[in-house]
């Protein structure tokens, strides 16, 4: 559905990205993931036909991007915020929209259904919450029936219930058969939707496959709080001298090692002088593998 090979794109003499890899299956919804300024909106733009490659090549749907006519009518989309009339309804946006892009207007009524906004079409959009504003967005990108839809975002600037509604409704469109890949940065959101994911890290690729492998290879770790924050630098010297890589980073020591060592840890800290607030031996999670591999926080 979407592959890119060894692509770079350069702007002003800038790289922002840098010989990128990336696979897309039918049926599959990936998440794209990195810090800001990583290259993952460039990435959907260049997708897109927005922005052109300095060198290397994808496909979209089989065609190549320099030529963004022969599949852009297969594909949906929607970059940052929807936009719409404010004092249309819902409804009546999707129609101007679907009438300018030549789509059946019989598929507004459906697609208000689907992306769950059933008795809402006819309420105005100045009046729809930001979730349903991003998911009225998402039914937009589904107008031309695509084969792939491309999201940058959709879930930004939501509140917890916004983004319930939008990851939910990803899930069911991928359940259903749609293609979906999406940018996020909402990596606990991520790691409950997708099982494929693509990490970026200063415009380059540092992952990319199923997040599953991904934590599969990650080490154990040990979260310490200490009662006095100027103790966290001595509990890292005494883990560094057990030969343990830490990471002090929003008060907390995060050592990788194995959980068995965190009594180990424990009687040495009291030793010192150390009073422990919290010792937590954990399994990473998405987040945790996210910003260890990314340079931290």
């Amino acid at each position: 559905m979407l592959e890119i090979n060894s692509l770079a794109v350069d702007i002003q003499n800038s790289p922002i990205l840098r010989n990128i890899n990336i696979e897309v299956n039918p049926g599959e919804l990936v998440c794209l993931v990195g810090r800001n300024g990583a290259g993952k909106t460039t990435t959907i733009r260049m997708l897109l036909g927005l922005i052109a490659p300095t060198s290397g090549s994808a496909t979209v749907l089989g065609h190549s991007i320099n030529d963004p006519e022969k599949y852009l009518a297969s594909v949906g989309a929607m970059i940052e915020g929807p936009a719409f009339y404010p004092a249309l309804t819902g409804a009546e946006n999707l129609r101007v929209l679907a009438t300018l892009g030549g789509f059946p207007i019989d598929r507004v009524d459906q697609l208000i259904d689907q992306v769950g906004l059933s008795g809402r079409g006819g309420d105005k959009y100045k009046n729809y919450s930001l979730g349903m504003k991003q998911r009225l967005g998402i039914a937009a990108a589904l107008l031309p029936n695509p084969a792939i839809l491309i999201l940058d975002e959709p879930t930004n600037g939501l509140d917890p219930e916004g983004i319930q509604e939008v990851r939910d409704l990803l899930k069911k469109l991928a359940s259903e058969g749609t293609t979906v890949f999406v940018s996020s940065h909402l990596l606990s959101e991520i790691e409950i939707i997708s099982q494929h994911i693509v990490m970026l890290r200063k415009g380059a690729v540092v992952f990319a496959g199923p997040i599953e492998e991904l934590l599969m290879n990650q080490k154990p770790m040990i979260i310490v709080r200490t009662e006095n924050d100027s103790d966290l630098v001595k509990i890292s010297e005494i883990a560094k001298s057990e030969g343990h890589h830490v990471t002090i980073r929003s008060g907390e020591a995060h050592i990788e090692g194995p959980h068995e060592w965190a009594a180990v840890l424990n009687k040495k800290a009291f030793e010192a002088g150390i009073v422990l607030s919290q010792l937590t031996p954990t399994l990473p999670n998405l987040e945790e593998t996210f910003f260890e591999m990314t340079g931290g926080r």
